[in-house]
């Protein structure tokens, strides 16, 4: 959908979710080249400057979060000229259709959005969607705040909390870290060009922010390595006192299956008399053999176990 909105002989053109109609409406009045126009109906483009004689045109990457809390790459493309902006992007960057709405309700706005050059609503643009960015990292260092008492919980398993993050902070990172690179070539060369003001402390505060995050989630990065390893070594030590019981559990049974398989046996055995079973404390006199005999070799197993620290 293409809209625009004027000030004092400045334009600007947003096209959100984009069609190859609204750009090629463009290619009469601008002369964008062909590449370029492709370039803003791919989802996927790398972030890059393409220089021409009388516009720049740019590509940048934001992250959006969706239903899912694992944010997404949104491309914003912009062609920038001397008394022109265009921006195209998929509709799911707010800050970018909020500052458009109100440079179009809001005469105010457009003049202090619009009234100078396109540089500043370019900078004006970036800045918030920078905001958003920093908002992102923001909650997921609350996040990692908040998993350190599930990590330290031997009851609570955090394996799956922690993946989340970690894939949090690495698709972060895989925009941010680009962005940072792309902002400050445009800042140094371009944006000089097509601005009548100096924004050079303008981008280097934006390019602030964005080395801010970036070092945030560069800690955030190695804490949650950290609980990932504490939570792995919980884990394995819940694991290991487990097999240790269940594992003299079985040892101390060993003695009780030995007697009763021995028992059980469909041959002569000494003690027991012609009937079949021994009779010299009653009826249950094999049974009560069996029971203790196992009892006796249990606790001497344990007594060995205790001299050798193995429990």
């Amino acid at each position: 959908m293409l809209q625009e909105v004027a000030n004092n002989g400045f334009r600007w053109i947003d096209i959100a979710k984009p069609g190859r109609d609204d750009l090629e409406q463009l290619v009469p009045q601008f002369s964008f080249h062909e590449l370029n126009i492709e370039a803003c109906l791919s989802k996927i483009q790398i972030p890059k400057i393409d220089r021409y004689d009388d516009h720049v045109f740019v590509i940048l990457h934001f992250p959006i979060v969706e239903r899912e809390r694992i944010p997404k790459s949104s491309q914003l493309a912009a062609f920038m000229g001397s008394n022109y902006l265009v921006t195209v992007h998929q509709g799911d960057l707010k800050p970018v259709a909020d500052i458009f709405q109100k440079c179009a309700q809001d005469e105010k706005a457009r003049m202090d959005l619009m009234g100078k050059s396109a540089g500043y609503i370019f900078h004006s643009i970036v800045d918030a969607l920078t905001d958003d960015l920093l908002n992102l990292v923001r909650k997921i260092v609350g996040n990692i705040d908040d998993i350190e008492d599930v990590v330290f919980d031997e009851k609570i398993d955090a394996a799956k909390e922690i993946s989340y993050l970690r894939r949090e902070i690495t698709s972060l990172r895989r925009i941010t870290v680009p962005l940072r690179r792309t902002l400050t070539e445009l800042a140094s060369r371009d944006i000089p060009h097509f601005s009548e003001e100096d924004l050079a402390l303008y981008f280097d505060d934006v390019n602030d922010h964005i080395d801010k995050a970036i070092a945030t989630l560069d800690e955030s990065k190695e804490t949650i390595e950290i609980y990932k390893d504490t939570d792995f070594m919980h884990g394995a030590d819940k694991s290991n006192k487990i097999l240790a019981v269940l594992t003299i559990i079985f040892t101390l049974s060993m003695p009780v299956t030995i007697l009763s398989s021995l028992y059980g046996m469909n041959v002569d055995i000494p003690m027991i008399g012609e009937q079949g079973s021994m009779q010299f404390l009653g009826r249950y006199t094999t049974f009560i053999v069996i029971v203790i005999g196992s009892a006796l070799a249990a606790m001497a197993m344990v007594f060995y176990f205790r001299r050798l620290h193995w429990i």
